[in-house]
């Protein structure tokens, strides 16, 4: 298999394009056979925005800012401003009503913010006079405003002008950050989902207000994201999910995951069988609005928001935590890990016997608060009817450290990033032959022919 044949891990001083090497045809469900290493960044790249259908911004430990054109792999663009590593990156698109123009907002450890136009590689604003680092970015493009979070909370306009600052009182600082209906805003701080609301004067200045505070989780929230207009989600470092109201933040359902189930536990609420803390913490989820899924420690589970149940799952996805996952489709998905792979899975039938679960998962749902739950034991993952298993149908091998993220431009491919400091663009191979063979046919055409 292609591990590391695709050279040194030495930090280059240029951009640099590898030839476009095959993967092989074992995998006949795996359309990325093509790939091409995109070398430029000296330190882990942590970071990957899409600008458009044909351009990727990527962004790391080493402070730089590239712009990729995905279909030959060109860098366009190197933005440097920054001098410590980038901790959130974003796009910001302003619509005028007759012109739309999409930006790059950077933040960084050195406490700077930067609007960058990704066609100039201009920096076009700068902040520098932050009293922290800001940890996440959020763009609310009705309102034609984003906001900066971490120990403080600033709203800023498209001018970069501040609107309004909220300090918070937390060691943490907030890790994640949403936007719900009716002008509010939902931040993770630690164990804490705090919501903020949004109000626009007379005068068309803004100001933000906390209104509730959210205190379900027992552990450090990991994950936060909108599920649909009526519906987001959190998971933690204790392994809780918890589907939330988005109009009047109440929890709808609740869920621990819970490891190992002793043969004689009848209690309402089963042990946990000292599982290490990272089999447990939930690192990412995300959602197509009809499915949940969840990356729980190294492996993933499937969850369909209408029937309230998990109806796919694999314990052990890969060798190590996974990191950022992605639903293709209904019945496909992707996931990639610290282990260095890029994973792709199919939800097929649960063969029997079946592989062994983990008990409980998303087995007890409750309406009420998570330290009020009361119930039947919970069941077992493999006595839930209808249950399905994620089949590997892909297993993308390139990177020689861990995959921090992708982002998938449909048929165009699909784009990693690593702490081998490499970008990899994934590419059907099949598909790229043609192209290729029509490109040259029309050149021969225009040459008249052989």
């Amino acid at each position: 298999m292609l591990r590391w044949i695709l050279g040194g891990r030495e930090a280059q001083g240029s951009a640099e394009k590898s030839p476009v090497l095959c993967i092989g045809e074992e995998q006949p469900k795996n359309w990325f056979t093509e790939l091409q290493v995109l070398k430029g960044h000296f330190d882990i790249v942590r970071f990957l925005v899409q600008i458009d259908d044909f351009r990727c911004a990527s962004a790391g430990d080493d402070g730089l800012v590239l712009v990729w054109n995905i279909e030959t792999g060109e860098r366009l663009q190197e933005l440097r401003g920054h001098s410590q590593q980038i901790t959130a990156m974003t796009t910001f698109t302003c619509d005028n009503g007759l012109t739309s123009h999409t930006s790059l907002i950077t933040a960084s450890s050195d406490r700077s913010l930067s609007l960058w136009d990704p066609d100039t590689g201009n920096r076009v604003q700068t902040i520098s006079d932050l009293q922290s680092s800001v940890k996440c970015l959020l763009v609310l493009e009705r309102l034609c405003v984003w906001i900066s979070a971490g120990e403080e909370l600033c709203v800023w306009n498209k001018d970069f002008q501040l609107q309004s600052h909220k300090q918070n009182h937390s060691d943490t600082g907030i890790t994640a950050l949403i936007e719900l209906p009716k002008n509010c805003l939902a931040a993770a701080m630690d164990k804490e989902i705090v919501i903020y609301r949004l109000t626009v004067s007379t005068d068309s200045s803004l100001s933000v207000a906390e209104i509730r505070c959210l205190s379900d989780h027992q552990d450090q929230i990991r994950a936060l994201i909108n599920v649909n207009d009526g519906l987001f989600a959190s998971g933690s470092h204790a392994g809780e999910l918890i589907l939330w109201d988005a109009i009047d933040w109440n929890i709808l359902a609740y869920e621990h995951i819970l490891w190992e189930e002793s043969q004689a536990c009848a209690q309402a609420e089963i042990r946990l069988s000292a599982p290490k803390p990272s089999e447990m913490s939930i690192q990412h989820l995300t959602t197509n609005g009809k499915l949940i899924l969840a990356a729980v420690g190294s492996g993933l589970y499937v969850y369909s928001v209408l029937s309230k149940m998990v109806v796919a799952y694999r314990k052990v996805a890969h060798d190590s935590n996974v990191l950022h996952t992605m639903l293709l489709s209904d019945s496909e998905l992707m996931s990639c890990s610290e282990d260095g792979s890029v994973r792709m899975w199919e939800i097929q039938d649960l063969p029997l016997p079946a592989e062994p679960a983990s008990a409980g998962f998303f087995g007890m749902w409750t309406f009420s608060r998570s330290n009020k739950q009361t119930g039947p034991p919970s069941k077992k993952v493999t006595e839930v009817p209808n249950i399905r298993m994620l089949e590997l149908t892909g297993d993308l091998i390139g990177h020689s450290g861990a995959v921090q993220m992708f982002v998938s431009f449909g048929q165009n491919g699909l784009v990693t990033c690593s702490a081998d400091h490499l970008l990899i663009l994934w590419k059907d191979g099949e598909r790229q032959s043609h192209l290729r063979s029509l490109a040259l046919f029309e050149k021969l055409e225009e040459n008249g022919g052989l």
